[in-house]
């Protein structure tokens, strides 16, 4: 079959739906919930902490309850990062100040997740993290 963008597009939107379908162990140092602010034309990442529990779920360190996958939560984030683009999210985020990020895949997911915002950003189209 002769490869063509619509195969292309394909492919790879079926590799996305299968690796966003893996099991990943979470960061101890935390989560990010991630979204586009664009009035201010930012990208937006509130900093959650956590602990994780015998059995790998995420748990609340002040109240011990499980932060459940979906769904809102209604806690405080530790934490917010801004930046225009993908890249001055990073920087702020893994290079200045304490990295509240202690994973390297969870390091990478982010990267990504935060390219993906900025796209949306510039297309004036919602972002919905991943």
């Amino acid at each position: 079959m002769p490869i063509t963008k619509s195969n292309d597009l394909k492919a790879i939107t079926e590799i996305d739906r299968l690796l966003s379908n893996r099991h990943i162990n979470l960061d101890p140092g935390g989560y990010f919930i991630i979204y586009v602010d664009a009035a201010a034309k930012t990208i937006c990442a509130k900093h959650f902490g956590n602990v994780i529990d015998d059995r790998g779920l995420a748990v609340d360190p002040k109240t011990g309850k499980v932060i459940p996958a979906k769904g809102k939560v209604d806690r405080p984030s530790e934490q917010v990062f801004t930046g225009r683009t993908a890249k001055e999210l990073c920087v702020a985020i893994f290079e200045q100040g304490a990295c509240p990020v202690t994973m390297f895949d969870h390091a990478a997911y982010l990267g990504r997740e935060f390219q993906r915002a900025e796209t949306c950003l510039v297309n004036s189209t919602e972002y919905i993290q991943d």
